[in-house]
């Protein structure tokens, strides 16, 4: 099993409440570290467990990254809705377009550094 860890630089529990809101998650598992840091927390994004914690971080947004999250959403309006969510203070990487592949495909970074590929997969 493959598990995409996130490390963020003291504030791993403003974006896991982001991410819960942007997609409809919870946060399964919390442990915090004693100066109220987290040390390990657990939660599902689009079926994938994901592992998240106050360890390191992308403070300054660089590309130079060592872990891009894609997701695949059903509908243009899906994609959109989580979109919304987690784009304040974030930056547009790879601007939203339609390709032959995707009614709707690209890549931005959130306020936290985390870098994320979203795309439309409509089913037959």
């Amino acid at each position: 099993m493959l598990i995409p860890i996130l490390h963020f630089c003291g504030d791993c529990a403003d974006a896991m409440a982001l991410y819960e809101k942007a997609f409809n998650t919870k946060v399964e598992y919390t442990e915090h570290r004693d100066d109220g840091k987290i040390r390990h927390a657990e939660m599902t994004i689009h079926g994938q467990k994901v592992f998240l914690n106050d360890r390191f971080g992308n403070r300054d947004k660089s590309l130079d990254c060592a872990v891009h999250l894609a997701l695949t959403f059903s509908s243009v309006d899906e994609f959109l809705a989580c979109y919304e969510n987690l784009k304040e203070g974030g930056d547009i990487i790879d601007p939203f377009v339609e390709t032959s592949y995707s009614k709707l495909v690209g890549n931005f970074m959130d306020r936290y550094g985390v870098l994320w590929g979203f795309m439309v997969v409509e089913m037959p």
